[in-house]
């Protein structure tokens, strides 16, 4: 039997705001999971994780896509998502939105069960104690964005990876663990609630003088790099998969073009 056979197969889920945005982000999860001794796909077939239609109410819309989902990563060992927000969607709220229907339930229970954060697979699945890249040199401060701490539960994985590298400082922020105020589609909901908790978000970054601020949500870091620029701040926004796998050719996040 070849290596190759050996190695777990994990199916890559991209993510909108990264397919669309930022794709370095894509590369740094796929250049970290191969790392982590792991043969990586991207099914072409994936498209989002259901997540809008799904916080609008809109069941019907957001169980057809997870339905779609389940059948485009059929056949991994694991599903891994550089996104809390997205990973939780997919191994939690998949079997929610087939309560009624046992044969889809199966499915989706057993599709939840093979679903990971990018940095808690890496941690907690792969045993990886160190990051592949030891690139980077600077001061950096982490947020914890609300699905992947809340849902998921992941909260030191990508501090401990990132503890591993020795040019990185890592320096805590006020409030790390509050939310940045995007909430996807409660920032459309409730624009000045959210503007002012971001507000307060980028405060906190500001106060202890990070070189770069990160997260392993794309949501999230749009949200602060977008306020940040607005307030002419040098602090550099970047998901934390470009830190670890020394993916750093992009320019910092910045805010969405208008």
């Amino acid at each position: 039997m070849s290596q190759d056979a050996l190695r777990p197969r994990v199916g890559l889920f991209v993510t909108c705001l990264v397919d669309v945005f930022r794709p370095s982000v894509g590369f740094a999860a796929v250049k970290l999971l191969e790392a982590a001794g792991c043969t990586v796909d991207v099914p072409t077939a994936q498209t989002c994780c259901g997540q809008p239609a799904y916080n609008l109410g809109d069941k019907s819309t957001a169980k057809r896509i997870a339905l779609q989902t389940i059948a485009a990563f059929e056949g991994f060992d694991y599903v891994v998502a550089p996104s809390g927000s997205c990973a939780g969607m997919l191994k939690s709220h998949f079997s929610e939105l087939m309560a009624d229907d046992p044969e889809a339930l199966t499915r989706a229970k057993a599709f939840g069960h093979r679903v990971h954060e990018l940095t808690s697979f890496l941690v907690n699945v792969r045993g990886m104690t160190a990051a592949p890249s030891q690139v980077y040199a600077g001061k950096v401060t982490y947020h914890d964005s609300c699905s992947g701490l809340r849902e998921l539960g992941v909260k030191s994985e990508p501090r401990r990876l990132l503890a591993s590298m020795p040019g990185v400082e890592l320096v805590e922020m006020p409030d790390s663990e509050i939310c940045c105020g995007f909430g996807g589609t409660f920032a459309v909901k409730f624009p000045d609630i959210s503007n002012a908790m971001v507000e307060k978000k980028t405060a906190n970054a500001k106060g202890v003088m990070p070189d770069l601020l990160l997260a392993g949500d794309m949501g999230c870091l749009m949200n602060m790099a977008g306020k940040l620029q607005r307030q002419g701040s040098p602090i550099g926004v970047r998901h934390v998969a470009e830190v670890l796998a020394g993916e750093l050719s992009s320019p910092p996040i910045s805010k969405p073009r208008d």
